[in-house]
């Protein structure tokens, strides 16, 4: 017999309990992640994403203006 982690237990106790969540699951996985894809809007936001430098949490600091 193969481990079952408590976790795995437990939905699966809850879902033999409450066997309605299993639509609502569903209907619920349809809403966000099961969409129709729009190429031309994913085509345009990669031709407009800016690249990252080597390390995006601290940028580098600005050169002080040559004006000023």
């Amino acid at each position: 017999m193969a481990y079952v982690s408590e976790a795995t237990r437990f939905l699966g106790d809850l879902l033999e309990r409450h066997p309605e969540l299993k639509e609502l699951r569903s209907r619920n996985r349809a809403t966000w992640w099961e969409r129709p894809q729009d190429l031309d809007e994913q085509r345009r936001r990669e031709a407009s994403r800016v690249p990252l430098g080597s390390y995006a949490y601290f940028p580098r600091p600005r050169k002080p203006d040559a004006a000023a």
